[in-house]
């Protein structure tokens, strides 16, 4: 019994060892495996399995959980990591945007863009709304004769090198208008010519001959040209001239469409209503007519004036107003009420008027004095006397004629012409209760007519060696021309302030 236990016993011992040396051996072999593996570079792993498209990644959970422990722990990251470390993010969450997720961002910038769209709508509709409010606030107040345009205060006097001087013509220039666009000039004079100047390029577009009194086929003016006038359209130019004719041409191409005649003495003003092809005109036979051009028809005719009438202006108003020359009044026409109203003021041959506004005009007269009338006044508001001041001998002095004056339409500026070497800008103050002198613009010769051009960037000035209504004395050293003088205001002044009247 005790060999067989002892045997026994070995034999088990022997089992257990080779069992226990077995499972040696396979762990060895294990590791060994392992770190073959491991050197191989994972050759021979086992994939995972892919996660799903709403899944994150474990691995790059952990790298993200790694990189926000790190940078909080970690100092201020330099600029160009922080940006490749937004690009990086922004390009994983571009990856791992969903189908559903990406047209929800599509439709969220789609309706703001949609917003932005309906915002910036709004915005213009609102500036029109205002632009419309702001330009039938100033057609009130033009009707009314309440706007003003506060220009005088920022006007500065042109270099006189940068006056442009027009030649053409042969005999002194008597009138002269701009188009309503101020792309064009027309002007006239005592050799019966009319010139269409290009007011960009000081070119003539179109020139009318004149022809002496007597010539068959003619088709123009054989007398001295007095006035002229141009629709608001600028349609239609009319000129009148001392043979008593009213001639209406097309102010584009210059071609002659009518001859009005009905007047017995030489017409001496014409002027279209605004907005209109109603035309008046005023003759030395003391009479004011009335036309409509568009349909080559005479309407009615209207007497008052003593004397010669001079000068007529208009405007929208169905009224016009005229000077009267030696009969010292100045009258406005009512057309539809057929009356009048007459004006008192100067003391010589009152000889140009100008209306400002609706309410406002100047006058001039050849005691070289100016005025400013209100309509609802019969006494002027302001007179300036002695205007351009006196010439002659001492102890004999005479005041320059006052031969031509403009206003700039619904402003505070007046410009006075003379035979006294220059022209003259004054400013309204005051409600046009007072006239002050702005600034000299030298010129020499008799200026005949004046003209500021729609915009208020020029002056146009007629030149001629004698005075547009006769041949009282000449003026050798002045040159028969037109004038163009630019029109400086400061910098800042670049919107006019808008002021109403009192």
């Amino acid at each position: 019994m005790g060999g067989r236990g002892t045997a026994a016993w070995g034999a088990t011992c022997g089992c257990a060892g080779l069992e226990l040396g077995w499972g040696r051996g396979m762990a060895a072999t294990g590791r060994k495996k392992q770190q073959q593996e491991a050197a191989a570079g994972g050759v021979g792993r086992k994939r995972r399995k892919l996660p799903g498209a709403g899944e994150r990644p474990r691995q790059k959970v952990a790298a993200a959980k790694l990189d926000e422990e790190i940078s909080s722990d970690s100092d201020v990251e330099s600029p160009a990591l922080s940006g490749k470390r937004k690009r990086d993010n922004e390009a994983e969450e571009e990856i791992e945007e969903t189908a559903q997720e990406k047209k929800l961002r599509l439709a969220k910038l789609y309706l703001e863009q949609l917003r932005q769209q309906e915002e910036e709508k709004a915005e213009e509709e609102a500036f029109k709304e205002e632009l419309v409010a702001g330009r039938l606030k100033e057609d009130v107040l033009e009707q009314k004769g309440k706007l003003q345009r506060l220009i005088a205060k920022d006007l500065r006097p042109p270099d006189p090198a940068e006056i442009r001087v027009l030649r053409g013509h042969q005999l002194p220039i008597t009138c002269l208008v701009i188009s309503p666009d101020d792309k064009y000039i027309f002007s006239a004079a005592k050799d019966c010519s009319i010139i269409k100047w290009d007011v960009e390029s000081g070119k003539k577009e179109h020139v009318i001959r004149g022809a002496k009194k007597g010539t068959e086929g003619h088709v123009g003016h054989t007398a001295h040209i007095l006035c002229m006038a141009i629709s608001s359209d600028g349609k239609y130019l009319a000129t009148g001239d001392r043979n008593k004719l009213i001639v209406i041409w097309e102010a584009a191409t210059c071609e002659h469409l009518y001859t009005f005649t009905g007047h017995r003495d030489a017409v001496s003003g014409l002027s279209f209503r605004k907005g209109t092809h109603q035309l008046y005109s005023a003759s030395h036979d003391r009479s004011v007519k009335v036309w409509n051009v568009a349909e080559n028809a005479y309407v009615e005719t209207l007497f008052g004036h003593q004397d010669v009438i001079t000068g007529l202006d208009s405007l929208s108003r169905e009224c016009c107003v005229t000077s009267g020359g030696r009969d010292g009044t100045i009258r406005i026409w009512k057309i539809p009420e057929e009356s009048q109203l007459v004006f008192y003021g100067h003391q010589g041959s009152i000889d140009c008027v100008q209306l400002i506004n609706e309410e406002h005009m100047v006058s001039g007269a050849d005691d070289g004095s100016v005025a400013l009338w209100g309509l609802s006044k019969k006494k002027p508001l302001a007179t300036v006397r002695q205007a351009h001041s006196n010439h002659g001998t001492q102890g004999l002095e005479q005041p320059y004629w006052i031969s031509s004056v403009a206003a700039m339409l619904n402003s505070d500026v007046v410009a006075t012409g003379s035979c006294s070497a220059s022209v003259r800008l004054w400013k309204c103050n005051e409600g046009f209760r007072k006239l002050e002198l702005l600034f000299d613009i030298p010129l020499v010769g008799f200026v005949n007519s004046l003209k500021f051009s729609n915009t208020g960037d020029f002056l146009v000035a007629g030149i001629g060696q004698e005075h547009r209504l006769g041949r009282w004395w000449r003026i050798k050293e002045a040159k028969n021309s037109i004038c163009i003088i630019p029109l400086k205001r400061m910098a800042a002044a670049s919107n006019a302030q808008i002021g109403e009247s009192s």
